[in-house]
């Protein structure tokens, strides 16, 4: 078994994970908008607090890519297409390079 097959794997779960927390986000921010939790409960907010930490550095520039749709934020859909494209290009450049 090649070295790189072990880096690989991690790096890929790292990618699945991260795209967990873009969709935890995205429905916590769906179900404070509509008032289904509290926003105000502690639990919720250091959740949320910890969410938009780890994913705003990512969704940020995007953000600033995108043109305003008016209210409605698709950054987390085009990260997740973005991230999802670079683990699967990176298990096909890997199998072309082990060959």
């Amino acid at each position: 078994m090649s070295p790189i097959i072990p880096i690989l794997e991690l790096v890929s779960s790292i990618i699945q994970i991260f795209i967990w927390m873009l969709i935890v986000s995205a429905v916590l921010s769906w179900l404070t908008a509509f008032g289904v939790i509290n926003r105000y409960n502690r639990v919720v907010a250091v959740i949320g607090d910890m969410l938009f930490r780890l994913t705003d550095p990512i969704l940020r520039p995007i953000r600033n890519i995108l043109p305003n749709l008016g209210g409605i934020d698709v950054s987390p859909i085009v990260a997740i297409l973005v991230l999802s494209f670079i683990n699967r290009e990176m298990w096909v450049l890997a199998s072309g390079y082990l060959g």
